[in-house]
């Protein structure tokens, strides 16, 4: 057996490879940043040459590091921004377009007319998820439709559509592999949770051709092998999962009712409910968190779409820190916000409002207001969006969340966590690795090939970095929460409707 797992983490602002050894521990790390495309307010989109040349660059640069071959590598795991949109051409693999990245809102007058169509119900009945222009179906329909004769080569199966994953396990295999799994498919409005199978129904309200959609596999399982050319050897690819059910994974949440929350370019909670579905009455969504061992695991889920990106926001829009590391000592320069409340709806609000009209708005603004100010709001508001989302989850799953798992890159501001723990008023756990993303997605490619035997060994490789305890006083909290609702009700609908 191989010494070694590598782990592809292909994120919304950047690409990285994380090269872990059996216990769990990174032995090598590389990570690089690609470009952000903004055409129109709202509007998000990514060159799939670029997701693709920075991936490959990343996982050459994490074996090189560690100084390791194709052979030391037992299996690859890849996990993925979720439901960016990429379309190909079956016979050059050249992308029909750029990727149109799960936060643009150019689909939402296609949501639109899908409700007043009178669809959103049977959408939400079958795929456990709400109609927003976050989810990958009409996406493909906006494609489709921009560029003509596209639909009817879509059709003779000429045109192929992946989430991320798809697209670079169709590359490294050499285009031999068309393939995702049910963590992934569940994004994409198509996909029947309860069958797991793609929905005729759904397909044709979209008109979407079935012959352009991925083969749907567990996610961990050999799906091919990598061509020689691309990392020097054929490495067996057996893991698959979008990056919150990969971290979900990786923070070992095997017991109902057991919870994670990623600080990534957005903010993801996921309560593992078993292997029945639960249906939502909060709009949260109801998805596959993985398929392991011929078994579905189902997940509430509810996603924040601008959390860490508020700091990048800070960095290259108002340039207050040059890098984002800096924003824990800019917030450390002042003791509170000082009434100051920053809402963060670049581009609309996800869970559990689903406004893709909502615009980002700072209030409370005064001559006293400093940088240290903005940044210390910027960084409460993933504190109270989480604390949004866990509200409507406890309503729904009928469980009162006792210990928060929690990952990501903003995980490690102990300030942010503190904060988490206070308006949460429920402990917060954070693990010594971080990675959980590409953790996740490096176990489920492990189990498929015997390098760890069961979750058992997930279990065990789980180890705590610091717990962080409320301390808050009740008043404090109720104060705090409810200046944030009343700034967040005067962001709702500020975009005229399309």
């Amino acid at each position: 057996m191989s010494k070694y797992v590598l782990a592809l983490d292909q994120g919304t602002t950047s690409s990285r490879a994380i090269v872990f050894s059996h216990d769990g521990q990174i032995v090598s790390v590389a990570q690089q940043e690609f470009e952000q495309i903004l055409p129109a307010p709202g509007h998000v989109e990514h060159d799939p040459e670029a997701i693709w040349e920075s991936q490959l660059a990343v996982a050459r640069d994490a074996l090189s590091k560690a100084s390791l071959g194709a052979s030391d590598i037992a299996a690859i795991g890849i996990t993925n921004q979720r439901e960016t949109t990429i379309l190909w051409d079956r016979d050059t693999g050249k992308p029909i377009d750029n990727a149109i990245v799960w936060q643009s809102r150019v689909s939402a007058g296609i949501c639109e007319q899908l409700k007043a169509d009178g669809l959103e119900e049977t959408f939400r009945q079958k795929t456990g998820l709400v109609v927003d222009a976050y989810f990958s179906g009409t996406k493909i329909k906006h494609l489709l439709d921009k560029h003509e004769g596209l639909h009817s080569r879509a059709e003779r199966g000429e045109i192929l559509f992946g989430t991320v994953d798809s697209f670079l396990i169709w590359r490294l295999t050499g285009g031999k592999r068309h393939v995702t799994d049910y963590s992934n498919a569940s994004r994409t409005l198509l996909f029947n949770i309860r069958t797991l199978d793609w929905d005729d129904e759904l397909l044709a309200a979209l008109n979407v051709p079935r012959a352009m959609l991925p083969e749907v596999c567990s996610s961990s399982e050999v799906y091919g092998e990598t061509d020689p050319s691309v990392l020097g050897g054929a490495i067996p690819i057996a893991g698959d999962a979008g990056d919150q059910h990969a971290a979900t994974f990786g923070q070992a949440c095997f017991e109902v009712g057991s919870a994670k929350n990623t600080y990534g370019t957005g903010c993801f909670l996921l309560m593992n409910t078993g292997t029945s579905p639960v249906v939502s009455q909060n709009n949260l969504l109801t998805t596959i968190g993985w398929g392991l061992n011929g078994e579905v695991t189902y997940c509430l889920e509810g996603s924040v779409f601008v959390a860490g990106a508020v700091v990048q926001w800070l960095r290259d829009g108002l340039r207050l820190i040059s890098e984002s590391s800096e924003i824990e000592s800019l917030a450390a320069t002042v003791a509170d916000s000082d009434g100051v409340v920053m809402v963060p709806a670049f581009v609309g609000l996800g869970a559990p409002h689903w406004d893709p009209y909502a615009r980002g708005t700072v209030f409370g603004l005064t001559r006293g207001t400093t940088s240290g100010h903005l940044a210390r709001a910027a960084l409460e508001s993933m504190a109270f969006q989480t604390r949004d989302l866990l509200d409507a989850m406890q309503l729904d799953s009928g469980v009162a969340l006792q210990v928060l798992k929690v990952d990501g890159g903003a995980s490690v501001n102990d300030d942010l966590m503190r904060f988490q723990a206070d308006i949460l008023n429920t402990v917060v756990r954070r693990p010594v690795v971080a990675e959980t993303t590409a953790l996740g997605a490096a176990y489920l490619a492990g189990l498929a090939v015997g390098y760890w035997h069961d979750t058992q060994d997930v279990t065990h490789n789980w180890a705590m970095d610091r717990e962080f305890a409320p301390s808050m006083s009740d008043g404090d909290r109720a104060r705090r929460c409810s200046r944030w609702q009343r700034a967040l009700k005067r962001t709702l609908s500020w975009e005229d409707q399309e």
